[in-house]
């Protein structure tokens, strides 16, 4: 479903990074212990994160235990703060990959389905250059089927129907 909110939009954004290399089961599984561990995704409060803090998180077994991953978290946020400074919520800079309304796909296979698009490569693009990680054009790509910015599910699925 199309999704604007913008802590929400921070939470799958983090996950997604998180599940780079992972199936996306795993990161499901974590989540909960993910919402606890990072504030419920209160990207205030975790640009503020220091070395401790860190430190805590990495031993914490209920997410995953990966320096990179952690300290991007981090990072994202503090690039995400100054996006929503810069366009006045994230949605509004986000949305604007798909010209603000869902991408609607016609997709008969999963065969069908890309890792990446023009758009994800755009999107990854310009939120390296803001200073975002963990953001490759595969992973935009997963994180704008996941917030409804694409539509693929396939068109003899049930929910392609309801998500027009």
């Amino acid at each position: 479903m199309p999704l604007r909110d913008d802590r929400r939009l921070f939470e799958m954004l983090i996950l997604e990074g998180a599940q780079a290399g992972l199936s996306w089961e795993t990161i499901l599984n974590k989540r909960r212990a993910y919402r606890a561990a990072f504030d419920r995704f209160d990207a205030r409060r975790i640009a503020r994160y220091d070395a401790r803090k860190i430190h805590r998180l990495l031993a914490d077994s209920g997410i995953v235990r990966n320096r990179l991953k952690v300290a991007a978290a981090v990072t994202n946020a503090r690039a995400f703060l100054a996006v929503k400074k810069e366009h006045g919520s994230f949605a509004a800079y986000i949305w604007q990959f798909v010209g603000g309304r869902p991408r609607r796909n016609a997709r008969r296979s999963p065969r069908q389905v890309p890792a990446r698009t023009a758009q994800s490569d755009a999107m990854s693009r310009d939120l390296r250059a803001r200073g975002f990680k963990f953001v490759g054009s595969t992973i935009c790509y997963a994180f704008m089927q996941a917030t409804g910015m694409v539509n693929d599910h396939l068109v003899t699925c049930f929910r392609y129907r309801q998500i027009r």
